[in-house]
């Protein structure tokens, strides 16, 4: 109906408006109530393309990964009030889309049947009520032209902040211990604190053993095979292949580089995730606000 009404509206200077009702089998009152609301549509319009604007810088910022609930939260975030299904209209009308995972990945996990795996204090809980209280670790490779680069990372149950990751040509024992040597420097472990992993050789080693008895914590470990038993290392290395945007690095250098940049400067400090009590924050802000609660506590 809108396309017969702007037509009647563009030939209205070279007929009556009555004859192009007739003819276009449409009422005149129709015709005047669309024409009424010229002037709110193109008002309605401009704000759209301005918010379509404020959406693609923000769309951008988050190296074109967020969505709709993500890209709505940091609008309102920078004080922009707007309704999620506004933003869902716009960011469609304008093909402005997050990036969706992946699934499905070759798994490191080499068990050492030699060796006893240690207890599942996890259970599939993934939630801590406080900052290194609970840690999960697990390892993934990317692939650049010198061959793969390992990465092992922790992450923080609480905040879900990385709080120790190395990078190697190699996938030994070392990998995991420099990893957890970062958390226990930047002061993320309380002592007692679990740390969790599968049942890799990496991992089962004595190596890694020792240097959790020396800081006090509690080693923990899931099943064989069963990737729900560390869901929440797993998800972040989905979510750091996809949002990273880069498939294949032409050295190790580079990749070390770009996953550098991606861990400290977007991951932990600017990448937004719903937290169930405080909305969305990223890494570092939920950190800070346990942080805070504690010393209102004290």
């Amino acid at each position: 109906m809108s396309d017969i009404c702007r037509f009647i509206h563009a030939e209205k200077a070279n007929f009556a408006i009555v004859l192009l009702c007739r003819v276009m089998r449409t009422a005149r009152s129709t015709y005047y109530a669309w024409a009424a609301g010229i002037e709110a549509r193109e008002v309605r319009s401009r704000a759209d393309r301005a918010l379509a604007h404020e959406i693609t810088v923000v769309h951008l910022a988050s190296r074109g990964t967020y969505g709709v609930p993500r890209v709505t939260a940091e609008l309102r975030r920078q004080g922009r009030p707007v309704n999620h299904k506004r933003v869902e209209r716009v960011m469609r009308e304008h093909g402005i889309a997050g990036h969706t995972r992946r699934t499905g990945r070759r798994s490191l996990t080499r068990q050492d049947h030699r060796a006893a795996p240690a207890p599942d204090l996890i259970g599939r809980d993934f939630h801590a009520d406080r900052p290194g209280t609970k840690i999960v670790g697990d390892i993934t490779y990317v692939p650049t032209a010198e061959g793969w680069l390992y990465l092992a990372g922790w992450l923080d149950l609480a905040t879900r902040e990385i709080v120790g990751y190395s990078m190697a040509d190699h996938h030994r024992a070392d990998l995991v211990v420099d990893a957890l040597d970062m958390a226990a420097d930047l002061g993320r472990l309380r002592p007692g604190c679990v740390i969790h992993s599968d049942r890799g050789s990496e991992y089962t080693s004595s190596q890694l053993r020792n240097k959790i008895s020396e800081l006090q914590g509690r080693q923990s470990m899931g099943r064989t095979g069963i990737c729900y038993d560390n869901a929440a290392a797993e998800s972040f290395w989905a979510v750091l292949k996809e949002e990273i945007g880069t498939r294949y690095w032409p050295d190790r250098a580079t990749a070390r580089a770009e996953i550098f940049t991606f861990i400290e400067t977007f991951y932990n400090r600017r990448r937004l995730r719903k937290h169930i009590h405080w909305g969305y924050l990223t890494p570092h802000e939920t950190r800070m606000r346990y942080q805070q609660g504690q010393t209102l506590a004290a």
